[in-house]
C-alpha cells in the first residue's frame, strides 16, 4: 500500500465511513501511522484533493466528482510512488473529469509520483506521456502520446476513438498532426469553408427534426425537493413531441436524473404537473405508463437479476399479464433489436457491461413503449461498444421511438441528438436544436459542461459542425 495506492473504476466501493476525514484515516489506521502523523498526512490529502473546505461532510453527500477526488486522496494520504487509476472519470460530467485530471497531472507534474491510468476518454489521455494500447489480452502499441496518437489508423483497428483535432487533420489529409488548439487554428488557415457550407448545415438539422407527431410528454411549473432538503427541480417547464431525439445535459447534480424519473412516475410531482399523452400520470395505472415511457437506468445492473437473459427480458411481461406466446414473440423480437439472440440463455451477469447495457434496453423494448428513456447509456464502455449502443439506439429513433438521454458524454450529444436541454441547479438554462445550444459558449459555459474539441474548434472560426466528419465536409484547402 506504501509503494502503489490504487482507485477502483467503481470508486464509491472504496467509501463506507461517516466523515470525509475518517474515510481518509481508514488506511492509515491499518498501517499503524502514529496519530500524530496521521492528522497532518489527511490535512495534506485533503489539500491535494481539492477537498479541505468539506472536512465533517458525509462522502454520502458528495458529488460524483467529490466521491472521485476523496478515493483519490485515500490513496495519496499513503505516500505511494505509484498511483493507478482504473477508469477514474467514469460517470463523472466534464468538469468533474477535469478535477480528477488535474489533480493526477499535478502529482505527475510537482511530485514525479508515477500515474498508470486505465481510459477509454482520449482527449483526457492526451495529457499522458506515454499510451499503452491493448487488444484482446495483448499490448498492441507502446510509446510516446503523441506518436501513438498520430497513428488514426492504429487507434481505429484497435477500437479506440480517436482525439478529435487529430482526427479531423487526419481527415482533411494536412500532416503532421497538430497537438493543440493554437496549432490547430493557425493550420486552418490554409483551409476555407464550404461555399455551399450553410444550406448543407441546414438540410442536415432539417433532416433530424422531420416528421415529428404529436405532443407525448408536457411538464409545468415543476418543483421537487428530497427529504435531505435538497432541491433537485425548481420550475421546470418542457414538452416533448413524438419522434424527438432529446439529450439532456449539465453537471452532476443538476436535477437531469430527477426530472426523467418523473416521466413514467418513478417520482410524483410535488408541484406543478405531469402530462403523459395528454393525461395527468397520476392517473394512469403503471401497465400503461410502462408502455407509454420505459427507463433505462444508467446502471444495468440494477435492472438485471434473472438467472438468464430472456428471462429478464420476459419479467415486466409476466408482470403484465400477457399470454406466453406474446411474452415469446416480444422477448425474440426484443433480443433481435439489441443483437443478444445467440446469447437468450446466457446469465446476464457473465456477459460485458455494454452486453448488459443491452440487456437492459431489451428488456425495456419488450414492453413496447413510445418514449424510450437512457440514463447515461454509455457509461464505462470502450468506444466499439458504445458505437453500437448509439447505432441501436440511433435506430429505435429513426423507426419512430422518442429518446430521451442524459449523458456526460458531449461528442455523443452533438452528435447524435435532434435537441438539447442544458440543466443547472434544478433549471432548465437552455433548450433549443443541438447546433443552437452547442454555439452558445455563454450557457455552455454557465452549465459547466464542453463542446466536444472539434465543436468548440469550429465555433471559434466561425460555424458550429457537429462531428468531426461535418466539419471535414465544410472544409476545403485553399487554392494556390
Amino acid at each position: 500500500a506504501r509503494f502503489m495506492g490504487i482507485v477502483f473504476q467503481d470508486f464509491e466501493s472504496q467509501l463506507f465511513s461517516t466523515t470525509v476525514e475518517l474515510e481518509v484515516a481508514f488506511g492509515l489506521e491499518n498501517l499503524g501511522v502514529p496519530r500524530t502523523e496521521m492528522k497532518a498526512r489527511i490535512e495534506e490529502a485533503l489539500r491535494k484533493a481539492g477537498l479541505s473546505e468539506l472536512k465533517g461532510r458525509a462522502p454520502s453527500t458528495l458529488s460524483g466528482g467529490q466521491k472521485q477526488r476523496l478515493a483519490i486522496a485515500s490513496a495519496l494520504a499513503l505516500s505511494p510512488n505509484l498511483l493507478c487509476l482504473d477508469e477514474p472519470t467514469t460517470d463523472l460530467d466534464p468538469q468533474g473529469k477535469d478535477e480528477v485530471f488535474t489533480i493526477a497531472s499535478g502529482l505527475w507534474k510537482n511530485e514525479r509520483k508515477t500515474i498508470l491510468m486505465v481510459e477509454h476518454e482520449t482527449e483526457e489521455a492526451l495529457q499522458a506521456e506515454y499510451i499503452a494500447l491493448f487488444q484482446e489480452g495483448a499490448l498492441k502499441e507502446f510509446g510516446r502520446t503523441r506518436e501513438v496518437f498520430s497513428n488514426i489508423d492504429l487507434l481505429k483497428e484497435t477500437g479506440v476513438r480517436p482525439p478529435e483535432i487529430l482526427h479531423l487533420f487526419h481527415l482533411l489529409g494536412d500532416y503532421p498532426l497538430p497537438f493543440t488548439k493554437e496549432d490547430a487554428i493557425r493550420r486552418l488557415d490554409s483551409f476555407v469553408l464550404d461555399k455551399d457550407l450553410s444550406s448543407y448545415l441546414k438540410d442536415a438539422d432539417e433532416e433530424k427534426v422531420r416528421g415529428y407527431g404529436n405532443e407525448l410528454i408536457c411538464i409545468e411549473s415543476l418543483h421537487y425537493e428530497y427529504p435531505t432538503g435538497v432541491k433537485a427541480l425548481n420550475d421546470v417547464t418542457l414538452s416533448v413531441r413524438q419522434g424527438e431525439f432529446l439529450a439532456i445535459l449539465g453537471q452532476n447534480g443538476s436535477g437531469k436524473t430527477t426530472l426523467v424519473k418523473h416521466f413514467n412516475n418513478l417520482i410524483s410531482p410535488q408541484h406543478g404537473t405531469v402530462l403523459l399523452k395528454g393525461e395527468h400520470i397520476q392517473r394512469k395505472n403503471i401497465g400503461e405508463i410502462c408502455q407509454t415511457a420505459g427507463l433505462v437506468f444508467q446502471n444495468p445492473d440494477h435492472q438485471i437479476f434473472c438467472e438468464r437473459v430472456e428471462e429478464d427480458v420476459a419479467f415486466s411481461l409476466k408482470l403484465l399479464g400477457l399470454p406466453n406466446h406474446e411474452i415469446s414473440t416480444r422477448v425474440d423480437s426484443a433480443l433481435k433489436a439489441v443483437d443478444l439472440e445467440s446469447l437468450k440463455h446466457e446469465d446476464p451477469f457473465s456477459l460485458t457491461k455494454g452486453q448488459r447495457q443491452r440487456v437492459a434496453v431489451a428488456s425495456i423494448l419488450a414492453l413496447r413503449p413510445e418514449i424510450l428513456i437512457l440514463d447515461e447509456p454509455t457509461t464505462g464502455l470502450d468506444y466499439l461498444e458504445l458505437q453500437r449502443m448509439m447505432e441501436l439506439i440511433q435506430h429505435l429513433n429513426q423507426q419512430g421511438h422518442t429518446i430521451i438521454m442524459i449523458t456526460h458524454s458531449m461528442w455523443v450529444a452533438a452528435e447524435y441528438a435532434h435537441r438539447v436541454v442544458l440543466m443547472k441547479d434544478g433549471r432548465i438554462i437552455a433548450d433549443g436544436k443541438t447546433r443552437e445550444v452547442f454555439s452558445n459558449g455563454e450557457k455552455i459555459k454557465k452549465a459547466g459542461i464542453k463542446p466536444p474539441p472539434s465543436v468548440a474548434l469550429s465555433t471559434q472560426i466561425g460555424f458550429t459542425a457537429l462531428s468531426v466528419e461535418e466539419m471535414a465536409r465544410c472544409l476545403k484547402r485553399k487554392s494556390i
